[in-house]
């Protein structure tokens, strides 16, 4: 590879690092064709896409990023596939869900809206980190709770005041 293109791939790599997110470092080596095949297309299935990485170029793509990516720059030994998604758990979801069947993608570290998790042992909070739009719907769903008890208040009650103050005291106790 030569000096420009190694830039050329420094480049790409520092413009996927600033418009996504959520990025994943994982270890997919030993797996087979088939099994690398069937990764990808799981990946593509989830919104996820993958792209094995050279550390070195990853490592310069970090540093000339306007984030902080920490200590990830330590994991990068070894194979290292690059993960992003607009989702900030879909990947996690991926490996977990390909780990039924292989040992193999092994988590190395995530960058998540700039909160940094190192290690294969925080797969399982990953998994757990609701997405924007899981998090919009919890809140509306709390929004709409409250106004749920005054319309029924309402409809019980037959519109007398005496009755909506009456039904809402008894829902407060």
């Amino acid at each position: 590879m030569t000096r420009e293109e190694k830039s050329l791939v420094i480049e790409q790599l520092t413009a996927q690092l600033a418009d996504n997110a959520n990025i994943y470092l994982a270890d997919i080596s030993g797996l087979d064709a088939a099994s690398t095949s069937n990764l990808r297309r799981a990946c593509f299935k989830a919104g996820v896409k993958l792209n094995v990485v050279k550390n070195t170029l990853l490592a310069k793509a970090m540093e000339s990023s306007e984030k902080d990516f920490g200590e990830l720059a330590d994991i990068l030994k070894g194979n290292t596939s690059l993960m992003v998604s607009e989702t900030g758990n879909a990947p996690a979801k991926v490996i977990k869900e390909f780990r039924k069947k292989s040992e193999k993608p092994i988590l190395k570290g995530a960058f998540i809206e700039e909160a940094i998790y190192v290690g294969d042992n925080q797969l399982d909070a990953l998994v757990d980190i609701k997405s924007k739009e899981e998090l919009v719907g919890d809140i509306i769903g709390l929004l709409q709770s409250p106004a749920k008890n005054v319309v029924s208040a309402l409809k019980s009650s037959g519109g007398k005041l005496a009755g909506i103050v009456k039904t809402l005291s008894e829902r407060e106790g």
